[in-house]
């Protein structure tokens, strides 16, 4: 494997953690309705003929996983995907939400701020260090190839 390809990976997994990272910060409080569970504290599935107005879901979190190419004939770079966080979501009050059970409760979206900022901090060094792995290899292609009689 080539170093562009193995630092342009480095550069794509900061780059994807940098994005989910962003996004669930930004969904922080995205609350929705407890699961299998309607206003009322019921179970949303009815044989009534009433219709209950719907509530979108509490933001899903996201992470990345991300792993090194340690196998095959060229190994090197990094592989990284985004899987959803388990539990997604914590019980909280909030009896004011229109979607809140009857006990004022609502599925939050399980997202810890400080892990959020440590990723974001990660990324960010991780993205300048494989710029700088390209810039060197660059230079010192260049400067290899001005040779002079």
């Amino acid at each position: 494997m080539s170093i562009f390809s193995i630092a342009t990976s480095g550069l794509s997994a900061a780059s994807l953690r940098v994005d989910v990272a962003a996004s669930n910060i930004a969904n922080v409080r995205t609350t929705g309705p407890l699961p299998a569970s309607d206003r009322s504290g019921t179970s949303a599935v009815t044989g009534g003929s009433s219709i209950a107005p719907t509530f979108p879901a509490a933001y899903v979190p996201l992470r990345v996983d991300q792993v090194d190419q340690s196998g095959g004939s060229a190994p090197g770079g990094t592989s990284a995907t985004v899987s959803t966080v388990s539990p997604s979501y914590t019980v909280q009050s909030d009896p004011g939400a229109a979607f809140a059970n009857q006990d004022g409760l609502v599925a939050a979206p399980n997202v810890d701020i400080a892990n959020e900022f440590a990723q974001l901090a990660a990324a960010k060094y991780s993205f300048v260090a494989n710029a700088k792995v390209i810039q060197a290899y660059a230079e010192t292609t260049e400067a290899l190839l001005d040779i002079k009689a």
